[in-house]
């Protein structure tokens, strides 16, 4: 990829996710919170601190709803739409190894995008209670921790070697057991 391509994408992507922060804080801001104001959350993200809002917060949530299509739907929808020209692709590769090699270097990256967004729709788009329940905070946590943690692991299982050591690892353990 040059430079003149991946610049501006880079550079959209900033000034797109800055603009967004820009929005949802300026409209938390003016809203009046009472309470104890303990965010009972693992992290202080938006949700969290909307909940302890003692007004109506329809405009927070009508704002996020525009934001999380705008952000999340429409990635979701050309990245799907590229895996179907991928695997249209990769069907007509006439060799079967060179089926399964393919497949094989793009399912790292699907596993990774599923996971992502997958948290992410779950995360933003299911219905929005008053009190965090336990969901709320593991959903948190997978985002915030466990997914940045798995990327590593995903993408290093399509290479030769780790595969190796993982099915000694695995063979080893259960001779052993």
């Amino acid at each position: 990829m040059s430079k003149a391509t991946y610049v501006p994408m880079a550079v959209s992507s900033w000034a797109i996710g800055g603009m967004a922060s820009v929005v949802h804080t300026s409209l938390t801001i003016q809203l009046p919170f009472c309470g104890n104001n303990i965010v009972n959350h693992l992290a202080c993200e938006l949700l969290a601190v909307l909940k302890l809002a003692c007004t109506d917060i329809s405009i927070n949530v009508i704002s996020m709803g525009v934001t999380n299509v705008a952000l999340l739907g429409v990635p979701v929808l050309f990245i799907s739409i590229s895996y179907v020209f991928i695997i249209v692709t990769i069907l007509r590769i006439p060799s079967a190894e060179g089926r399964r090699k393919a497949f094989s270097t793009c399912s790292a990256h699907f596993t990774v995008v599923v996971i992502f967004y997958g948290t992410l729709f779950f995360m933003y788009g299911k219905p929005k209670s008053r009190d965090p329940d336990v969901s709320d905070k593991l959903t948190s946590l997978f985002y915030g921790m466990v997914t940045p943690m798995l990327y590593p692991i995903i993408y290093s299982l399509g290479i030769k070697d780790v595969k190796a050591t993982m099915k000694n690892l695995v063979l080893h353990k259960h001779v052993i057991q």
